[in-house]
C-alpha cells in the first residue's frame, strides 16, 4: 500500500508539473497572438446535465489535454449541493474594493509576506517598532493578504499537492490578530487549482480559482474541490456553467465569496477557458477570458455574500492589463489592441480600440482603429474620460471622451518621447505617468527604452494635453517593480508625496570612447549601481527629487532587480516612512529622510 500511495504520489507530481509547463505556454500564446477584429458571435450559457455530458465536452471541445493514470480510483468525499493614526493603504483601482497585497498594515502593527512566511511587527510608535511573531502556512506559501479589523487573511498557494490532481491548491487561512504576538487561526479553506486573483469589500472576501480541466483515462474529469478545515466537498458538475465553444483547453473557474466574520461562503463555477484578469467595482466583477481573435466577458452580480452570473459577451481584440477595464454610470468600459506590432512598419497591423457595454454585456458603442501599428501601454478610465497610451516610436497619451456611452470620441493627444507603463491619478485634471524613457532606432519603426521616467501631465484642456514635468532615472537597464506591479507605488496628494522602489543601472562610459549606442543592453557594458527607493515631492506643477533610501551600499555585486535586498514595498505612518525588502524593513523620517530604525528579517 505504500508503495502504492508513493507511485500515485510520483504520477501526480510529474503529471503536475508538465501539466504546468503546458498551460503555462498555452496562456502565453493565448495572450500575446495576433487578434483580427471580427463580428462578435452570441454566446450560449448552459449548465451540465449529467457528469457525462461534462466529460464529453472537455473530450470534444478543447485540445486533448489526457493522461493516463494506473486503475484506481480516489476515495473523495462528496459534498452537499483602526485607528486615528494616518496611514497609508494598498493602492487600489477602485474606491472601497480592496486589493490583496504582501504588505498590510492598520497604523499600528504591520502585516509583510517574505521568506515564505508572514512576518507580524510592531510598527507604531516607532521606538517600539520590531517583529512581533512569525506565521508559517502548513503546506503553503504564503503570497497575499488582506486585513479587515481584527481578522488577517493570508492567501497561500502549494504547487506540489497531490490531492488537487492538477499540482497546485490555494489555502486561505483566516487568523485573529487581537493579540499580535500569538496569532490564532480561525478557519482554514483550501481549494483545488491555481489561485487567479481576489477583492474585498468589507468584511467579504471575493477569491478567483482555476483547475484545469483535464481527461484522465477518457472518461474521468476531476472536478474542482472546496475543503473546510478537514472536510472536503466536490462541486457536481450539474452546479457548473460554461458556454457552447471550443478553446484551446478548459478549466473550471470558481468564484468564491466568503465571510470572514462569520465564516459563511457561496461559490459560483464556470467552465472557461484561460482566464486571465479581473476588475471589480461594488457590484459586480468582470473576469476575462482571451481569446486568438476576441475577448470573452462574464460579469458576477455581487451583493455581500450572494454572487450570480448576471451576463457574458465578448469584444474584439486584447486587453492589458485590469485598468483597460472600469465600470461608470452603468456601463462597461474596455480597452483592446488587435493585430500585432512589429520593427518593420509595412509587417504591423496593432490598431487599438475601445467598447463600451451594457450591463448585458452588448456592445453599444465603440471607437476603433487608434494608434495603428502599436499597442496599449497604459489605461486609466476615470469618470468620462479614458485616458490611453500607445507606443511604437514615441508616446502618444490619447484624452478620450466617453461621457456619450454610444459615441466615444477622441479629444486630444500629446506625442513624446517615452512610454508610460502606468497611469495615476494626481487630480481631476494632472495625471502621473511611469514608465520609460526612449531614443527611437535609426533603422526600423521602432524605438529603444532607456531609463525610467515619471511624467506629470496637464489634461485640464482635454484638447490640448501636455507634460509639465518629468524625471529620468538611470541608464538602460534601470528596472522598477511599479511598471509590472501598480501596488509597488506610494502616493499622497496630500502630502505631496511620491515613492518608488528602483533599481538603477548605468552604462560603462568607458566601454564606448565615442558615443554610447542607445541599444546597449549587457552586464559588460552597464552595471547595477543602486537600489531601494526614491521620494519626490510631487505638486500639480512639479516632481522635485526629495531623496533617496538604500537598501544596500552603492556599487554592491548583490544589486539586482532579483536580490533578496530590492526593495517591494513602502508605506507611511504619521511621519514615518517604512521600506520593505525580503530580508529587512527599514524605518524613515518623512520630515527630513533621515534613518531611524531598521528591522532584520533574517532567522
Amino acid at each position: 500500500m505504500e508503495k502504492q500511495i508513493k507511485r500515485r504520489a510520483t504520477v501526480y507530481a510529474l503529471t503536475g508539473a508538465l501539466l504546468a509547463i503546458i498551460l503555462g505556454t498555452l496562456c502565453y500564446t493565448i495572450g500575446t497572438s495576433p487578434t483580427i477584429p471580427i463580428p462578435m458571435a452570441p454566446l450560449s450559457l448552459n449548465r451540465f446535465s449529467s457528469y457525462s455530458e461534462l466529460v464529453n465536452f472537455v473530450k470534444t471541445q478543447s485540445e486533448p489535454l489526457i493522461w493516463w493514470l494506473p486503475d484506481y480510483s480516489l476515495n473523495v468525499p462528496k459534498g452537499v449541493e483602526g485607528t486615528n493614526l494616518d496611514y497609508s493603504h494598498t493602492n487600489i483601482q477602485v474606491a472601497g474594493v480592496d486589493e490583496a497585497d504582501i504588505v498590510k498594515t492598520d497604523g499600528t502593527y504591520i502585516y509583510f509576506i517574505a521568506q515564505g512566511k508572514v512576518f507580524v511587527i510592531k510598527a507604531y510608535p516607532v521606538e517600539e517598532a520590531r517583529v512581533l511573531s512569525q506565521i508559517i502556512i502548513e503546506n503553503g506559501e504564503p503570497k497575499e493578504l488582506f486585513l479587515y479589523q481584527q481578522r488577517l487573511i493570508v492567501i497561500s498557494v502549494n504547487c506540489s499537492s497531490v490531492s488537487s490532481r492538477d499540482g497546485t491548491q490555494t489555502i486561505i487561512s483566516i487568523y485573529n490578530v487581537e493579540q499580535p504576538e500569538t496569532p490564532q487561526l480561525l478557519k482554514q479553506f483550501t481549494f483545488s487549482g491555481s489561485y487567479l486573483n481576489s477583492r474585498r469589500i468589507d468584511e467579504y472576501v471575493y477569491l478567483i480559482i482555476a483547475k484545469t480541466a483535464i481527461v484522465i483515462n477518457e472518461t474521468w474529469v476531476p472536478l474542482p474541490t472546496i475543503s473546510i478545515d478537514a472536510k472536503t466537498y466536490e462541486i457536481p458538475a450539474t452546479a457548473i456553467h460554461y458556454f457552447n465553444t471550443s478553446d484551446n483547453y478548459f478549466s473550471f473557474t470558481t468564484i468564491f465569496a466568503l465571510d470572514v466574520s462569520s465564516f459563511s461562503f457561496s461559490n459560483i463555477t464556470l467552465l472557461l477557458g484561460c482566464a486571465s484578469n479581473i476588475y471589480m467595482s461594488k457590484t459586480n466583477l468582470y473576469l476575462t477570458v482571451p481569446g486568438r481573435e476576441s475577448t470573452t466577458i462574464c460579469r458576477i452580480g455581487i451583493n455581500k455574500e450572494k454572487i450570480f452570473l448576471a451576463a457574458y459577451g465578448a469584444v474584439p481584440g486584447r486587453i492589458l492589463n485590469q485598468f483597460s477595464m472600469d465600470e461608470y454610470a452603468g456601463f462597461f468600459r474596455i480597452a483592446t489592441t488587435t493585430g500585432h506590432v512589429a520593427r518593420v512598419k509595412e509587417q504591423a497591423n496593432a490598431e487599438n480600440n475601445i467598447y463600451i457595454l451594457d450591463m448585458n454585456l452588448t456592445i453599444i458603442g465603440r471607437l476603433e482603429h487608434l494608434a495603428k501599428g502599436e499597442k496599449i501601454y497604459a489605461a486609466r478610465f476615470i469618470g468620462d474620460r479614458c485616458y490611453l497610451v500607445t507606443f511604437k516610436k514615441v508616446d502618444p497619451l490619447f484624452v478620450i471622451d466617453v461621457s456619450n456611452p454610444v459615441k466615444p470620441r477622441v479629444l486630444g493627444k500629446l506625442k513624446i518621447p517615452g512610454y508610460s507603463d502606468y497611469l495615476h491619478p494626481y487630480d481631476a485634471t494632472h495625471l502621473i505617468g511611469i514608465g520609460k524613457n526612449t531614443v527611437e532606432a535609426e533603422e526600423g519603426d521602432f524605438a529603444w527604452y532607456q531609463g525610467i521616467k515619471i511624467s506629470l501631465f496637464d489634461v485640464s484642456d482635454v484638447n490640448a494635453p501636455k507634460e509639465l514635468d518629468k524625471v529620468i532615472l538611470g541608464d538602460r537597464g534601470t528596472d522598477s517593480p511599479v511598471l509590472r506591479d501598480h501596488k509597488a507605488l506610494l502616493f499622497s496628494k496630500e502630502k505631496q508625496l511620491l515613492v518608488i522602489p528602483i533599481v538603477i543601472a548605468e552604462i560603462d562610459e568607458s566601454k564606448y570612447p565615442h558615443e554610447i549606442p542607445p541599444n546597449v543592453y549587457s552586464r559588460y557594458t552597464w552595471r547595477y549601481i543602486w537600489q531601494g527607493v526614491i521620494v519626490f515631492r510631487i505638486t500639480q506643477d512639479s516632481i522635485i527629487l526629495r531623496g533617496k533610501i538604500p537598501h544596500l551600499p552603492e556599487n554592491q555585486e548583490e544589486i539586482s532587480p532579483y536580490s533578496p535586498a530590492a526593495v517591494k514595498r513602502s508605506l507611511y505612518i504619521e511621519k514615518v516612512l517604512f521600506t520593505f525588502s525580503e530580508v529587512k524593513i527599514k524605518i524613515t523620517s518623512l520630515i527630513d529622510l533621515a534613518i531611524i530604525k531598521e528591522i532584520s528579517l533574517k532567522d
